[in-house]
């Protein structure tokens, strides 16, 4: 890792970023400066754990065969059939 560069969180220590902060958010034992800070934080992991949420949906694929035996890639599909 070059120097000056920081990695970025995956996404469960985005999650766990963010309970800790509703954990402490939610003592009330915080003052209103520390809240808004530690609310504009949280708000900022949620939107980025949605979109590393949405990376992984667009990335996840299902191998299937097809009736000659081959294995195809379909896009996922997170809505479940209806019969």
């Amino acid at each position: 890792m070059a120097a000056g560069k920081k990695k970025e969180a995956g996404f469960e220590e985005t999650l766990q970023s963010l309970e800790k902060i509703v954990d402490r958010l939610e003592s009330g034992e915080l003052g209103l400066e520390e809240s808004i800070k530690l609310f504009e934080e949280g708000v900022a992991l949620a939107d980025s754990a949605g979109k590393k949420l949405d990376e992984a949906e667009k990335k996840v694929t299902l191998l299937l065969k097809d009736k000659d035996g081959k294995l195809t890639q379909t896009p996922f599909d997170p809505e479940p059939e209806e019969d």
